[in-house]
């Protein structure tokens, strides 16, 4: 067992409750929200959402502080006299979130309001969470819940979902910026426990937006240093080629070869040392949105493994985006650039 998994937990009481709640088939692979990120006061900020409670009942708000979630879907289905008190155990039927989208958004779904068999609750997820990825243009890739996840009362997705939703159809609620919880990946395999840390940003990192607004190394290299360009692009030229060589790559463009997403999800499975599946990816893509697809699964990795802590918009490299592209192989270069192949 990786000693990692043993150190996310101080008691060992705690480990053997989390594996009691959490059963693990081999092969599978989940990631959850560490019991260290519990006392998080802006996830628990975030949890409780735009007005208190007490606004609910009528009594006086002045000096409450405007907090979120919970209390954004309580006022939103008031008047329908829904009362949600927990986000795991209230959201996963699809009861909740079937009311509040279509509250939202005048959405009508052609699913029962009630849902009481797992089959029911899973069929009825489905027709909400497409209807969700619809309404805000997000490929599956791009997601970070399912129909699964939700349904098992998973914390991590079942905020992604909100948030989202949030953001979408009241793009004016004051979320907490920069809300942020440790995870943990486990993944049981034929040698046992394999896990992985990292850090999850659930609402907007605006440190790093702003940082990025601001200009970064990359604007000043095009703007004031253009003549440097030629030289970092070789650098980067040779590290790719070096990773991907074996592959029987040989890349010559930094601008036109990472377009379609293939090359680098190939340089990122080689990096961090596990096989794409190519069912997963396009391989040869035909279309934008095909090439798309790979672009976002590529974020998408880079991502959760704590490489991409700044916003990326994934049209940009696949309209062969200079500067877009060069600061994706930054991110891998930074880490991986002494890496023996």
């Amino acid at each position: 067992m990786d000693p990692d998994f043993l150190n996310v937990f101080t008691q060992p009481a705690t480990l053997n409750q989390f594996l009691a709640e959490n059963v693990i088939a081999q092969g599978e692979k989940k990631k959850l929200i560490k019991p260290t990120s519990s006392n998080n006061a802006k996830l628990e900020e975030l949890k409780l959402t735009q007005r208190s409670a007490l606004q609910l009942s009528g009594a006086p708000t002045t000096g409450l502080k405007a907090e979120l979630l919970i209390d954004w879907i309580n006022t939103t289905l008031k008047e329908e006299h829904i009362v949600v008190k927990s986000l795991e155990e209230d959201l996963y039927d699809g009861l909740v979130l079937h009311h509040l989208l279509e509250n939202l958004g005048s959405l009508k779904l052609d699913v029962d309001k009630i849902a009481l068999t797992e089959k029911k609750q899973r069929q009825k997820l489905s027709v909400i969470l497409e209807a969700v990825a619809k309404c805000l243009q997000l490929e599956e890739s791009q997601l970070k819940w399912s129909v699964e996840s939700i349904l098992a009362k998973d914390l991590l997705s079942t905020l992604h979902l909100l948030v989202a939703i949030a953001k979408h159809f009241k793009p004016n609620l004051a979320m907490p910026s920069n809300v942020q919880v440790e995870t943990i990946t486990i993944e049981n395999t034929s040698r046992g426990l394999k896990t992985a840390n990292a850090v999850e940003y659930i609402t907007e990192n605006k440190e790093n937006l702003e940082a990025q607004s601001k200009g970064d190394a990359f604007d000043e290299l095009f703007s004031r240093a253009p003549d440097k360009l030629d030289a970092v692009k070789k650098v980067f030229l040779q590290f790719v080629n070096q990773h991907v060589g074996k592959l029987g790559l040989n890349v010559k463009d930094i601008e036109s070869q990472f377009a379609d997403g293939v090359i680098l999800l190939l340089l990122i499975g080689q990096l961090e040392g596990y096989f794409l599946n190519l069912r997963d990816f396009f391989l040869t893509p035909a279309s934008t949105t095909e090439m798309l697809h790979n672009v976002n699964l590529a974020l998408d990795l880079l991502t959760d493994g704590g490489l991409l802590n700044f916003s990326v918009n994934s049209e940009d490299i696949v309209n062969g985006d200079m500067k877009a592209t060069m600061r994706i192989l930054y991110c891998l270069y930074s880490k991986y650039k002494t890496k023996e192949t």
